[in-house]
């Protein structure tokens, strides 16, 4: 099975790279892996984070796909559950007609931050309840393809995209709750495996499948399954600096959260742990796919065998840029193979 490669970006503060310079650090990491060859360039969206940077999607893949040539540009994800359906397709209706074929829009339903941050974001009203999602991505991908029922309250507006510009749909998810939302509504599914490891299963691509087919589709349901990766020269040192994801993972639910730590400062934290905590930091370390190239390539290529997807989502989070950046070059030199005819054709295998 050939496989894409796909960058999902958090837009991490680095090491010296501060909440206002870390998006420049994604530019700059988008520019090096369309040099090398990855397929899709996403970026996240969270809000009131002392460790993560991008909390516009819509204006930091703006300025990425102004600045690329032929990857495909989007949101890995737009968090529905903030924003008009109207306003957001409006959004993405402009640019699929700016970077035509180029540009992806992928949604969840998740706050991407905490409480405060939700309540900000809803003002003057309320935040949007849970149970509104899938009347919310309903009506998103109505205005875009222009579908609604003639009766409906909203079939006299329009977005002004065709079929040669619309974005490609996708909806994020990480147990399985929206996989048969997304293919009821013929959208593309990007399972998070980094997220929730120990319930991805290959089920939910089979769910996903199952709702997509009667959706009157005549293509095979995409599917990207996003892992988190930290590859390096060898599989010690790539354990070594991955020690800040994990880390970071392991203390998600504390408040309120800390900085991404460094390898060393991670170590010396390790070192005053209990048998319990030492317990799980293994388990999230082995929840990852870390090592050496020829190690995260086997790890990556029995994954995507075992979910039957050919295309898979790498999120790295280090605590230096450098470290990151070498991380998609050594994938890339790994597991890409050089086929820029192939990389080009972006709307082959996508979905409108």
């Amino acid at each position: 099975m050939t496989l894409r490669l796909t960058v999902i970006d958090q837009t991490p503060i680095h090491e010296a790279r501060t909440y206002a310079t870390a998006p420049a650090a994604s530019l700059d990491l988008a520019l090096e892996c369309e040099a090398l060859g990855y397929y899709r360039y996403w970026v996240a969206e969270h809000h009131n984070s002392i460790q993560f940077a991008g909390s516009s999607p819509e204006i930091l893949l703006t300025r990425i796909a102004s600045a690329t040539r032929t990857m495909r540009v989007g949101s890995g994800g737009i968090m529905l559950s903030h924003y008009s359906p109207y306003k957001v397709a409006e959004t993405f209706s402009l640019l699929a007609g700016l970077f035509p074929g180029r540009i992806d829009l992928g949604i969840g339903r998740a706050p991407g931050g905490d409480q405060l941050s939700s309540l900000a974001l809803a003002a003057p009203g309320l935040p949007v309840e849970h149970d509104h999602f899938p009347r919310q991505a309903a009506e998103l991908c109505a205005f875009l393809r222009g579908d609604f029922p003639s009766n409906h309250a909203y079939a006299a507006l329009a977005c002004s995209t065709s079929s040669a510009t619309l974005p490609s749909l996708w909806m994020l998810g990480s147990g399985g709750g929206s996989s048969s939302l997304a293919g009821h509504l013929g959208m593309g599914l990007a399972l998070a495996k980094f997220i929730a490891p120990k319930v991805c299963s290959p089920a939910i691509f089979q769910h996903h499948a199952q709702a997509y087919r009667p959706a009157g589709a005549t293509t095979s349901p995409p599917r990207l399954l996003a892992l988190a990766v930290v590859c390096a020269a060898s599989d010690e040192e790539a354990r070594y600096l991955a020690g800040t994801a994990v880390y970071r993972k392991m203390m998600a639910a504390r408040a309120p959260r800390e900085a991404l730590l460094s390898p060393a400062e991670v170590q010396m934290h390790y070192k005053r742990m209990s048998d319990d905590q030492r317990r799980l930091y293994a388990e999230t370390l082995d929840d990852m796919v870390i090592g050496s190239p020829e190690t995260c390539r086997r790890q990556i290529q029995a994954l995507a065998n075992e979910f039957g997807c050919n295309e898979i989502g790498i999120v790295t989070v280090t605590h230096a840029y450098e470290h990151r950046l070498r991380s998609y070059q050594l994938l890339a030199q790994a597991c890409i193979v050089d086929d820029r005819s192939a990389t080009v054709k972006h709307s082959e295998g996508d979905l409108q």
